[in-house]
C-alpha cells in the first residue's frame, strides 16, 4: 500500500491581490517541501457540477461563475482579514480543488493507496451553501464526505479539522447530516466567531474543541486525547476525512496558537491509529490554512512524510 499525493497546476493560477494571506506561494512551496516523499502524484480532476450541488445550490454556481473577472479582481466577501477574491483564472482551481479530493477518495477507498493528500488550494472549510468566505468557495472536504457517502456508498464518514481557525462551512453544510462526524479543534476567540461547545449538529454529529489563546502541545493533545479520539472511536467511522490547516503554528500571523512540527507529527500519528482501527487505514487530508511559508512547508512536509511511514 502506498500514499498518494494529489494536485494541479491550475491551483496555482487561482491569484489573489497582494495583501491577501491565501497566496499561489502557499502552495508551490507545499509542494517544493513535499518533493523526494515516497508518493505516488495524481492529476486532480475537474468535479462536476452535479457533485457540488449536492450541497451547494444552482443558484450560487451560478454566481460563483458569472462573478469570475475578464480582469483584476472580484471581492465576493468584504471580510477585513479573510478577504475572498475571484481571479480570471479562478474557476478551475476552484474545481479541480473539490476534484482533487474527490480523487484522493477514489484511490483510498479502491484499495490502491491507504491515505493521500490534497495539495490543493484554495481552501473550503469557510464556504456554506450559499455563501464564499474567509478565502473559501467550495465546501471542499464536506463535499468530499457527501461524495464518498454518496458515490461510494459509506455508511460513516468522519471528518477532524485542525486548522486554527473554526470550520464554521462544513459544520454548517453537515450540520443535519448523520452519517458525518465533524469534529474541530480551533482557537477561540478567533475569527469567524464560531465553534462553541454547545454547537453539536442536529444528530449530535458535531464535536467543538476552543482551545484558548497560547495553546501548545501539551494542551492540545490533552483535549484531543479528552474530547476527540474517544469520539472517533465511539463512532468507528470508515473512512477519515481531515481537513489539515497548519496555521495553529507558533509563527503563523493569523494565530496566537503554539503549535510546532512535532505536535503536527503526533497528532497525524494519532489519527492514522483511529483509521487503522477502523477505516483499515483509510485517511484522506487536504491543505486548508497555514500562512506563515516556512511553517506552512515544513508542517506539511511532516503530516506527509508521516502518512507515508504509516501507509505501509
Amino acid at each position: 500500500m502506498a500514499t498518494g499525493l494529489v494536485t494541479h497546476p491550475d491551483c496555482l493560477a487561482h491569484v489573489t491581490p497582494a495583501h491577501v494571506h491565501e497566496q499561489p506561494a502557499r502552495l508551490a512551496l507545499v509542494l517544493q517541501a513535499l518533493e523526494g516523499l515516497p508518493v505516488f502524484r495524481y492529476a486532480a480532476p475537474l468535479a462536476s457540477d452535479d457533485s457540488i450541488l449536492t450541497l451547494h445550490t444552482p443558484a450560487y454556481l451560478d454566481h460563483i461563475r458569472a462573478s469570475v473577472p475578464a480582469e483584476g479582481f472580484t471581492m465576493l466577501d468584504p471580510d477585513t482579514d479573510e478577504e475572498t477574491f475571484l481571479s480570471p483564472s479562478s474557476l478551475p482551481a476552484l474545481f479541480r480543488t473539490v476534484g482533487g479530493v474527490q480523487k484522493a477518495i477514489d484511490l483510498v477507498l479502491s484499495g490502491e493507496l491507504t491515505n493521500a493528500f490534497a495539495a490543493v488550494r484554495p481552501p473550503g472549510h469557510h464556504a456554506e451553501r450559499e455563501l464564499p468566505m474567509g478565502f473559501c468557495f467550495f465546501g471542499n472536504v464536506a463535499l468530499g464526505a457527501k461524495y464518498a457517502l454518496g458515490h461510494h456508498g459509506l455508511a460513516r464518514v468522519a471528518i477532524v479539522d485542525f486548522d486554527v481557525h473554526h470550520g464554521n462551512g462544513t459544520q454548517a453544510l453537515l450540520w443535519d447530516e448523520p452519517r458525518a462526524l465533524v469534529i474541530t479543534s480551533q482557537q477561540m476567540p478567533l475569527w469567524p466567531d464560531t465553534g462553541d461547545v454547545s454547537e453539536t449538529g442536529a444528530h449530535d454529529n458535531v464535536v467543538n474543541v476552543p482551545l484558548a489563546p497560547g495553546t501548545g502541545g501539551k494542551a492540545m493533545r490533552d483535549a484531543y486525547e479528552a474530547r476527540v479520539f474517544p469520539r472517533l472511536d465511539a463512532f468507528r467511522p470508515e473512512l477519515l476525512l481531515v481537513s489539515a490547516g497548519f496555521d495553529c503554528h507558533a509563527a503563523d500571523p493569523l494565530s496566537d496558537l503554539a503549535w510546532v512540527e512535532e505536535d503536527y507529527e503526533w497528532l497525524t500519528h494519532r489519527l492514522c491509529d483511529i483509521a487503522d482501527r477502523h477505516c483499515g487505514g483509510r485517511m484522506v487530508s487536504t491543505l486548508e490554512g497555514g500562512y506563515d511559508l516556512d511553517a506552512l512547508a515544513a508542517s506539511a512536509a511532516t503530516h506527509v512524510r508521516v502518512l507515508t511511514e504509516r501507509s505501509g
